[in-house]
This record gives structure tokens, C-alpha cells and sequence, in this order.
């Protein structure tokens, strides 16, 4: 990490001619390329280090292409002699989605619509002027959102959403669904440039204009992949009638293009939302379920519902009958595995566990929360008539609740914990995790989490997700036995 990260000051330095740089990594993104925001005499820039060459590579062509037809577009400063770092123009912090979202608490949907039209107006030129004269050699990993690249999203949405999910399907029906699908969106004219990511945490608001981000994995393709891609994305939470008013307004936009074919566009639209919440849904597996982040997981349930209201608002029965039924039928699968994300209401996870066996992984993207230890309080499983029970059984609910000292520590720790509540859902927080360990994780633990989630649940209208860890992992290898 220091070799690059002092590759990068020095590169910053010598192109801005200063010194004492200051560095702030950025926030990771799903992809593997590194980002932070150097600063000094005045001067900033957003720094990437990525060790993927082709696709640095691909990204300094496109935005040369993307300037050139005027699209705003971070200025590249500098590029190192290995490609592996390079400097790009400081863009602030303000994503499209952050915006929004603030739009969402504050009631200013109106606001919501004025910047998605600011950025139907650059769509044209993105996906029509930036086309003309390109070289989509240059693209990488592909040049086209061709039949290989649908099948490369549409595997992605087999293996690592719908397999790892543990989602029952039938293998062939499927892939003869997939053909079709595949035939269908052939069929739409693709002579254009198309984002391939084009949402709203791509999006940078920045001196009172709309301009873009991460299109590196940008190709040749359809017109209407990027506009699903934009009014389908799945935290953004836009609603059906604001779907159609931006809809409506790229109509209005491209109905000045002789090329441009309202008919045609909307015939293919639909299925080309499908192929990308497809997608969506195989990014949310794969980041979620093999890398766990929480994150992605936490997309999952706003995505359903993006899809079903997609399923009942299109019909696609001549084209992908079996897919169709599948996922149709998604929601009820998923429902026993996001029990507790609940949209738009605080979520408080609570866990007992063992010591022995690790503090547990929080995956809501925050870090981790309150950990309590309880070893210090008295042990029921010293004693051998409560060794085969847990804390929540009454014989250790009464051995524990005679003992003054579980009383303090248990109103202590909600105290902490409820002042903690009350400042998170102030500032819009979506998620507290709390964690009560002891030696085994089957009886004080199991009682404190199992008094906590009684007495928050009591105090406050939210989501409370209890989970005993090590009583959960005994249940499940009683059944394999």
C-alpha cells in the first residue's frame, strides 16, 4: 500500500509544483481500483490506483471521447508512467443518489425531477455525439453489449444470485429463457455508446451541473440499457409516476433525432429493464452473499420491488414464460432471508455469542456497533442443572434476574444503547448492531439480548433482529445429524 499511496504524493506534487500533500482515502467502491483526495497550496485532485491497465486505459480514452462531445466529464490531470495511478479532477462529495436521498426526508420532489432532466439532457450527447467516430476496441473487458456480454449478465444472475441464494430453478428452462431473452434485445439497434453503470451514485453534482463518473466498462450498445439503469435503481427510490415523467422527457429529448424511433424504443425498453435488474440482482449476490457486504444484501429488497412492479406493469409472455414464473416467485423465496430490512425504518440487530468463537462480523457496512461482555457476571453454566438449558429458559432467567448485579449491567447497556437510537434516527441512520458475549454464548449472552430486544422494543417503533449466534449454529448441525 505505501509504495503507490507515496507514488501518488509524489505524483501530485510534481504535477501541482507543492509540497505536504494532504491524503483522505476515499470510500471503497464495488470494484477493486482504490480512490483518495490529495490536496495541497490550494490545489486538489482525486488520486486512483488501479492495477487493472486495460481498463485504465479504457477510461482515459472514453473520457476523451465523452469531453469531446461535451460531455461533463473529470478532467484527467496526470497519468503515471507504470498506468497503474493517475490524478483526476475533484468532483466533492455530492453523488445524484446522496442528493436525492436528502430530497426523500425533505419532501422536495420537484428537486428530484429537475436534476434526473439535467441529465436526460447530456444523455444524447453521451450515448448519440460520443458514439460518432468511436473506437470500441478501445472498450474493455468488451467492445459491445453483444450476445456474449448479455450471457456474461445473465450467468452472473444464475451463479451468484439466484444459486447462492439458494433459489429453486430448473436449469434448462431456464437457459432456453435466457436464449430468447437474448434474441430480443439483439434485435434493438446498438450503434450507440452506452454507460453500461449509469446510476445514480455515478452521477456527481458539481457546480450546479450534472457530470459523470466510473463509465470505464462503457461499449457500444442500445439506447435504452442506460435509461433503465437510471430510473431503476434500486435505492434511489423513485416513484412509478416519476419513472414515467423522466421517461416521458427522453422521448421529448431524442424526438429530435431523425434516427430515433419512439415505437422502437419503447418495444424493447422493458425487456432491457429486465436484463439489467438481472444484472443488478447477480452484482447484489456476488458482493453480498460471496464477499459478504452488507451493502449489496441490503439492496436486494428495494430491487424485488423494483421487479415486481416492472412484472406487473409489462407482460413478457411470448418472450420468457419460465423466467417470468421465476421470479414471480423470488419475493417468496428471499422472504425467510431478509426477515429484518425493513425500508425506511431504523434496524437494531442484536446478537449473543460466544467469545470463544469471535465477536460477530457486522455487515450492515458500518464497522460494528456495541459489544458487551458479560464473563463478568454470575454463571449459571457452573452449575449442572442449568448446563443443558440457555437464558431463555426460566429456571436461568430466575437464577440470573435474583442476582442485582445482571439488573445494573442490563439497564446500563440499554441506557448506552437507546441514546445511540435516538441520535441515529435523528440524523437518518438505517442500522445499530449490538452484541452480548459470555464463555459459551448459551446463557447470560442469550439472556441479556433476549431482555434488551424487551425492553427497546417497548421504548421505540423499530425493526429488532435477535440472532443467538451459537444456539442458531447448534440448532443447525442437530438437523445434519
Amino acid at each position: 500500500m505505501y509504495i503507490y499511496y507515496n507514488k501518488l504524493i509524489e505524483l501530485f506534487e510534481q504535477y501541482f509544483k507543492v509540497k505536504d500533500t494532504n491524503v483522505e482515502p476515499l470510500p471503497q467502491t464495488a470494484s477493486n481500483r482504490q480512490y483518495f483526495r490529495l490536496s495541497s497550496g490550494g490545489y486538489k485532485a482525486v488520486g486512483a490506483y488501479n492495477t487493472d491497465i486495460p481498463e485504465n486505459e479504457a477510461f482515459f480514452y472514453i473520457t476523451k471521447k465523452l469531453n469531446d462531445a461535451g460531455v461533463n466529464v473529470p478532467s484527467v490531470f496526470c497519468i503515471h508512467k507504470d498506468k497503474h495511478l493517475y490524478l483526476t479532477e475533484d468532483l466533492g462529495n455530492t453523488t445524484l443518489f446522496d442528493y436525492v436521498t436528502q430530497c426523500h426526508v425533505d419532501n422536495r420532489d420537484k428537486e428530484i425531477l429537475y436534476w434526473y432532466k439535467k441529465v436526460i439532457d447530456q444523455m444524447p450527447l453521451i450515448q448519440y455525439q460520443a458514439a460518432k467516430g468511436f473506437d470500441f476496441s478501445n472498450c474493455y473487458p468488451r467492445e459491445a453489449f453483444d450476445k456474449q456480454s448479455i450471457k456474461w449478465d445473465l450467468n452472473y444472475f444464475k451463479y451468484y444470485f439466484l444459486k447462492l441464494a439458494g433459489v429453486p430453478f430448473h436449469e434448462q428452462k431456464l437457459e432456453t429463457d435466457f436464449d430468447s431473452l437474448t434474441d430480443h434485445l439483439l434485435k434493438a439497434p446498438y450503434d450507440f455508446f452506452l454507460f453500461r453503470d449509469f446510476q445514480s451514485r455515478n452521477l456527481m453534482i458539481h457546480n450546479n451541473q450534472i457530470y459523470c463518473i466510473d463509465y470505464q466498462g462503457g461499449r457500444r450498445g442500445a439506447l435504452q440499457y442506460d435509461l433503465a439503469s437510471l430510473i431503476y435503481d434500486a435505492k434511489v427510490g423513485l416513484t412509478e409516476e416519476q419513472r414515467d415523467e423522466i421517461l416521458r422527457h427522453y422521448l421529448e429529448v431524442y424526438s429530435n433525432y431523425s434516427f430515433f424511433s419512439q415505437s422502437e424504443f419503447l418495444k424493447y425498453f422493458p425487456l432491457f429493464i429486465l436484463i439489467r435488474l438481472l444484472q443488478a440482482f447477480g452484482a447484489y449476490g456476488y458482493r453480498g452473499y460471496f464477499e459478504q457486504k452488507a451493502f449489496f444484501l441490503h439492496s436486494i429488497p428495494p430491487a424485488l420491488k423494483n421487479l415486481v412492479s416492472v412484472l406487473d406493469r409489462y407482460s413478457f409472455n411470448k418472450e420468457i414464460p419460465y423466467l417470468k414464473e421465476l421470479l414471480r416467485r423470488l419475493p417468496e423465496y428471499l422472504a425467510e432471508k431478509f426477515p429484518t430490512i425493513v425500508p425506511d425504518q431504523f434496524n437494531l440487530t442484536i446478537f449473543s455469542f460466544s467469545y470463544k468463537k469471535g465477536i460477530p462480523t457486522d455487515y450492515s457496512g458500518n464497522g460494528g456497533g456495541f459489544v458487551f461482555d458479560c464473563r463478568a457476571l454470575p454463571n449459571p453454566g457452573k452449575f449442572e442443572k442449568y448446563k443443558g438449558l440457555t437464558g431463555k429458559d426460566l429456571e436461568v432467567i430466575n437464577f440470573l434476574e435474583e442476582k442485582n448485579d445482571m439488573e445494573i449491567f442490563i439497564n446500563q447497556a440499554c441506557n448506552l444503547v437507546a441514546k445511540s437510537i435516538d441520535e441515529y434516527c435523528n440524523r437518518n441512520f438505517e442500522h445499530l448492531m449490538v452484541s452480548f458475549g459470555c464463555t459459551g454464548g448459551q446463557h447470560r449472552s442469550v439472556y441479556c439480548a433476549e431482555r434488551m430486544q424487551k425492553i427497546i422494543s417497548n421504548k421505540y417503533n423499530i425493526n429488532i433482529n435477535l440472532v443467538h449466534r451459537e444456539l442458531e449454529e447448534r440448532a443447525d448441525d442437530k438437523k445434519h445429524v
